[in-house]
């Protein structure tokens, strides 16, 4: 088993893919929107998945809602985006109940057909002026709304059985740029980014899983991007931040790193992110990442183990009273 998640390129599984996964023995795997096409087929994608595996691995997915939601209509619900919920909430308790509903709802989904991580919540606080790549994805502008919402809907995940994955540590919000197209670089002084990018995460440090962010903190190190950085994971992110949870990366076929996609493994590990990530399903670039990943051993393999520990066990759960309380707030704010 190696330190890497690597995804598929469509919604069944080639044989090509099926030995793959055989040969590199992933931790885990992400599906996307060009994995899922119905309930019974993403059933059948996640069962031989684990099949080809030998084991029970983790399948990963963002379900956001809003702009970022891999299942959806018309088999699944279109759930809101997360700045919805403080604008339906009519007092703040009533905001973070909607937030856990949403995700425990968005949980119960997920596991009828196989999946057990969802790469949420986003805690990242949208800077005046920053890239709308985040903007309604985060719960508010406020980083303690932020930290608040997040660890709701992060509840709410657990309790459904499936592992959160928060995101983007150790934060996104200033950005200016897509880091899916270029490098993001942030010129905010340490003292703003602790006050504010970074205290949602360190509210939420005892969190199970953490994403790295692809962004240069030129106070922190000017010279890397924070998943390529020992300055930020060591320092900031188990530092500052306390997170002693399972780390891994953003994809690695982002525009916003450089290199081989060995070394982009490689140097990921270096910094003391634990797991690396690849998305596209390109066998031909997964292969060079699974070279660059390690065996998954030590700290990490704990870390991976104790993650997974929140998938054990679904709290009972009235899902037609749910549903019914969740659409009836929403509604208001359709």
């Amino acid at each position: 088993m190696r330190a890497f998640i690597c995804g598929l390129k469509g919604g069944t599984l080639e044989e090509t893919e099926r030995a793959f996964l055989r040969e590199a023995a992933p931790w885990g795997v992400i599906l996307f929107r060009r994995n899922i096409i119905a309930p019974e087929q993403v059933s059948r994608l996640t069962a031989d998945i684990r099949s080809a595996l030998g084991r029970h691995a983790p399948i990963f997915v963002d379900q956001e809602g809003g702009r970022v939601q891999r299942l959806g209509p018309p088999h699944w619900r279109a759930y809101p985006a997360a700045a919805r919920f403080e604008l339906a909430g009519a007092y703040a308790a009533q905001a973070e109940r909607l937030a856990w509903l949403g995700a425990r709802l968005i949980a119960h989904d997920l596991r009828q057909v196989g999946i057990d991580a969802d790469c949420l919540p986003v805690l990242d606080a949208p800077a005046e002026g920053s890239h709308a790549i985040i903007s309604d994805r985060a719960y508010s502008r406020a980083p303690a709304r932020v930290a608040v919402l997040g660890r709701a809907a992060a509840d709410g995940l657990m309790a459904g059985g499936v592992a959160p994955v928060m995101k983007h540590i150790p934060g996104h919000g200033r950005a200016r740029a897509d880091s899916h197209l270029e490098l993001p670089v942030v010129e905010a002084s340490r003292a703003e980014l602790e006050a504010t990018d970074f205290a949602p995460f360190k509210d939420n440090a005892d969190l199970p899983m953490a994403m790295s962010a692809h962004v240069v903190y030129t106070a922190i190190d000017p010279a890397a991007p924070g998943t390529l950085s020992k300055a930020v994971v060591e320092g900031v992110v188990r530092g500052h931040i306390g997170f002693d949870g399972l780390l891994m990366t953003d994809d690695l076929s982002m525009k916003a790193l450089t290199g081989s996609f060995r070394e982009r493994a490689e140097r990921a590990i270096a910094a003391g992110c634990d797991i690396v990530l690849h998305c596209n399903g390109d066998l031909a670039e997964a292969r060079p990442v699974a070279e660059g990943a390690p065996p998954l051993a030590g700290a990490a393999l704990a870390r991976a183990e104790k993650a997974l520990e929140c998938i054990q066990h679904i709290e009972p759960f009235d899902l037609a009273a749910a549903t019914r309380e969740f659409d009836a707030a929403m509604s208001a704010v359709a």
